[in-house]
Order: structure tokens, then C-alpha cells, then sequence
């Protein structure tokens, strides 16, 4: 499958945010387009949401993944399984550094099928300070 080739797909997030002692948990399903290109596998989906749209590409590519999203706010997300990595977050507000340190980093996919799931979990830190501890589950699938 090249670049060429942008299947439809269904995408379900789950993010979970332990700050302290309180958890919570964000669901969203959206569609969106995957594609790969050499070994690496792409989602592309839009978040329209109040204030715009938050355009978001997630790369996946052996023992690494990325998060970038662009529109209404621009982030930088960089996993790799027990390394600490650089990432930023510009809004409205202003640029943050931020830094993930990833605990879990698990993909699976079904190269026959168009479909798989990552499944992640990591540390944020917010200009040096801790900000939660992030279980994220990205579930895609193609569309029919």
C-alpha cells in the first residue's frame, strides 16, 4: 500500500489522565485515512471542535510513534519505549515544552486488513513539571 493508497478508516481513541489520585477518561471516534509509506504506518483524522479543527497525524514505525497535530493548536508528541523525548505544545496561550517518557509502546496491525491498535503509555511533564501519568489507545479499523 504507497501513499497513494488512503483507505477510510474508523478511529476510536481512549486517553486516560491520572493527575494525582484522580483519573480521567476521554473517549472519541472519528474517521479518518490511513496509509503507509515504506515501513512506516499513517492516520490521518480531523477534531472539529469549537473554536476549529485540530488536523492530527499519528506515524507508527517499529519501536517508535509520533502524535503531531496542527489547526486550532499545535503539538509535538515523541514515543519510544523507556527513553525520554522532547516534544512542544503552541496554543493561544503560548509554546510549552513538553516530555514524554514512554512506559508502554505496543502496535499491532493487520496488514491484510487495514487494521490494528497502539497502545501507549507515558509520563508529561509541562515545562519540567510532572502533568499526569497518560494511557492512550488508538483502535482503527477500515471501513466497509
Amino acid at each position: 500500500m504507497s501513499v497513494d493508497m488512503k483507505t477510510p478508516v474508523k478511529i476510536h481513541l481512549t486517553t486516560t489522565v491520572k493527575i494525582d489520585e484522580e483519573e480521567e477518561t476521554y473517549e472519541l471516534t472519528v474517521f479518518g485515512h490511513h496509509y503507509k509509506k515504506g515501513n512506516t504506518i499513517y492516520l490521518k483524522y480531523d477534531e472539529v471542535q469549537k473554536g476549529g479543527t485540530i488536523h492530527t497525524v499519528v506515524k507508527m514505525v517499529e519501536d517508535e510513534a509520533t502524535i503531531l497535530r496542527s489547526g486550532l493548536l499545535k503539538m509535538r508528541l515523541s514515543f519510544r519505549l523507556f527513553e525520554e523525548r522532547n516534544g512542544s505544545h503552541e496554543s493561544e496561550f503560548g509554546n510549552l515544552f513538553i516530555t514524554t517518557n514512554t512506559k508502554k509502546l505496543v502496535h499491532h496491525y493487520e496488514n491484510d486488513k487495514c487494521a490494528g491498535e497502539l497502545n501507549l503509555a507515558y509520563d508529561l511533564a509541562m515545562q519540567g513539571t510532572h502533568a499526569g501519568i497518560y494511557k492512550m489507545d488508538i483502535v482503527y479499523k477500515e471501513m466497509n
